[in-house]
């Protein structure tokens, strides 16, 4: 059955993702029958949306932007957003099944104080290169949990960054509840975090003497450690009613997360930014 995987608000940002769902493969002849939808065999969502989030993670500022996603699957194998990236899922779904396994690669781009940093004294730091983060991710879902058309999804991914950056890893577990509430309307609750090593915490959240210098703010040395916990939300509306069929849907995502940690007690977030992060985008998307 096609699976609901919605995690990092990061992540996590899936026009669509929402409809490729347990309802549309279950075999329960209850108060929603499926006998055949689009997501049987190949399917494709694409769709653009608006975003709202932090200039660079512990901002206090916040920037609007485009949100193009694209996910699917092709021969059976799925393939999702992973904000800003993407994840393939290589292990075949079971139609029917009440356990599914969830295995594959994953990669990630990481903008942070890469561009749009509002804030000046962050800004004399200066920029930080981008990284690209790449690993696997594998995790459990189990349908049928609280009705005929729900399930819960618990992975993780392990993600190292290859572009020279940080040069540092980054774990990052999830859990999500999806549930539909009608034919038209389907919902999911997504708890995250992530751990980084000395390298990603280094990187991003120290300020060495030059930069104190250059900023006025305190040197401080960050370590590895639990940097957020988060929890995201969305809705996803079929605008014809049905989102067996495919075409046009709408879709709405929020997510507030917290820094922990050294993140957390950096001059960076402590002094210039909030520990506090929201996002938030809506945007719509055709299914095909």
């Amino acid at each position: 059955m096609k699976k609901l995987n919605i995690f990092r608000y990061a992540a996590l940002f899936p026009l669509g993702l929402c409809i490729s769902s347990p309802l549309l493969a279950q075999e329960d002849p209850a108060p929603m029958p499926v006998e055949r939808s689009v997501f049987d065999g190949d399917y494709l969502t694409a769709g653009i949306g608006i975003a709202v989030g932090p200039s660079y993670e512990g901002s206090d500022n916040y920037t609007i932007s485009p949100l193009p996603v694209v996910l699917g699957s092709l021969g059976g194998i799925d393939f999702q957003p992973r904000g800003p990236g993407i994840a393939f899922d290589v292990i075949p779904d079971r139609k029917g099944a009440k356990v599914d396994f969830v295995f594959g690669p994953v990669v990630r781009a990481r903008f942070d104080r890469q561009n749009s940093i509002k804030d000046p004294v962050v800004s004399s730091l200066g920029k930080l290169d981008f990284a690209i983060e790449v690993g696997p991710f594998a995790g459990i879902q189990v349908n049928r949990v609280l009705n005929p058309y729900d399930s819960l999804t618990a992975q993780v991914d392990l993600r190292w960054d290859v572009a020279g950056a940080h040069d540092g890893m980054v774990i990052f577990p999830n859990m999500t509840y999806f549930t539909p509430l009608s034919r038209s309307v389907v919902t999911s609750l997504a708890i995250s975090g992530e751990y980084v090593d000395d390298n990603y915490a280094d990187y991003y959240f120290s300020i060495s003497p030059a930069g104190s210098a250059a900023s006025g703010l305190p040197v401080f040395t960050a370590t590895s450690g639990w940097k957020n916990v988060g929890l995201t939300t969305l809705t996803a509306v079929d605008l014809d009613g049905d989102v067996t069929n495919g075409g046009w849907g709408l879709i709405f995502l929020g997510s507030y997360s917290r820094l922990l940690g050294d993140p957390k007690r950096s001059p960076v977030t402590s002094i210039r930014g909030s520990a506090s992060q929201f996002f938030g985008a809506i945007g719509v998307g055709y299914t095909f």
